[in-house]
């Protein structure tokens, strides 16, 4: 009998709908066919958690590819194993009453006082704004330390005319008050990447078949997750209870990411998990021209397709697989 590897696995945040795809894969034993237990750890922001495992501290984390480039910054080597997301879950959300006017063109945010919820967040924020020309005609707010809960609030309140975090947060701010919301995604109009799984320089090293069982693994909650959203909200609310009753929410969210994030033309050429080094390159500078980086950034060297178990029915007929669902 095969031994069973123990690995970390460091979340970006706390439990939501977003991470369904790993908790199902837990559930379902994708993760203990490939001989691993996994260790979920909840974090404090994609920073967090890919400076974590750049030092070795969390085997595999889940963290924005700006945020990845951010840390590679600080002088930490994250290396990106796997696109979860091609595009961002960045989104502008505000609400009607609000703002005033159905939000649904960058240009529209003129004049406006924007809030973000996290430095990643106002550094793509600020791209989606020089690109529409308006930079220097929007208010966009420094981050508030107080995280996304209290931006929410000032949008609710008025204080600010639109606040910046991810997809959904304006829908679910909306049905809570019983108002109405708006979004606007910045992955609609950045063409950069989104979610990423990392590790670190010595565990890729040493465990490089880890990685990949854990991939194959991974590709496997995902496809599963598509294919039957509901069964993958239970084994979210499985590990956590308190979200039982805001799961219409946490659907939303998992949907929002496998349909509108996920699952792209690229990824229906190239397989699950499949990363491009030009949108490496274009995050790069896009990072590079908000002057809010720490130090040089390398976007070559901070991801690579070695561990990506390709040649495999999981990860290149991806799109088969969910495909009845995804189109």
């Amino acid at each position: 009998m095969t031994a069973t590897e123990s690995l970390s696995f460091q979340l970006n945040w706390e439990p939501n709908g977003f991470q369904s795809p790993y908790f199902l894969a837990r559930e379902e034993g994708f993760y203990a066919a490939e001989g691993l237990e996994i260790e979920f750890v909840e974090g404090h922001g994609s920073p967090y958690a890919a400076e974590r495992a750049a030092r070795g501290d969390a085997d595999i984390a889940l963290a924005g590819a700006s945020a990845v480039l951010a840390v590679q910054s600080e002088g930490f080597e994250p290396l990106a194993v796997a696109a979860v997301t091609q595009k961002t879950p960045a989104a502008v959300y505000t609400l009607r009453d609000v703002f005033g006017d159905p939000l649904s063109e960058p240009e529209q945010l003129a004049g406006r006082t924007v809030a973000p919820s996290a430095t990643k967040t106002r550094i793509l924020t600020a791209q989606l704004l020089e690109n529409a020309g308006i930079r220097d005609e929007v208010d966009l707010l420094e981050v508030d330390p107080h995280t996304h809960h209290r931006v929410q609030h000032k949008v609710i309140d008025g204080t600010v005319d639109a606040a910046v975090g991810v997809v959904t947060n304006g829908i679910e701010i909306g049905r809570e008050h019983d108002r109405t919301p708006d979004e606007l995604p910045i992955g609609d109009y950045l063409d950069i990447y989104g979610m990423t799984l990392v590790t670190g320089p010595e565990f890729a090293d040493e465990r490089p078949e880890t990685i990949r069982s854990f991939l194959r693994a991974t590709a496997r909650g995902w496809a599963a997750a598509t294919r039957d959203p509901e069964r993958a909200v239970d084994a979210l609310v499985e590990r956590n209870a308190t979200l039982e009753r805001n799961r219409e929410i946490e659907r939303l969210k998992f949907e929002t990411a496998a349909h509108r994030l996920q699952f792209t033309p690229y990824v229906r050429d190239h397989g699950w998990g499949a990363q491009d080094p030009a949108r490496w390159q274009r995050l790069g500078e896009t990072l590079s021209e908000t002057a809010l980086l720490e130090g040089a950034i390398d976007p070559d060297a901070v991801w690579t397709e070695t561990f990506r178990p390709d040649g495999e029915p999981i990860v290149d007929d991806y799109a088969d697989r969910v495909r009845p669902t995804a189109e």
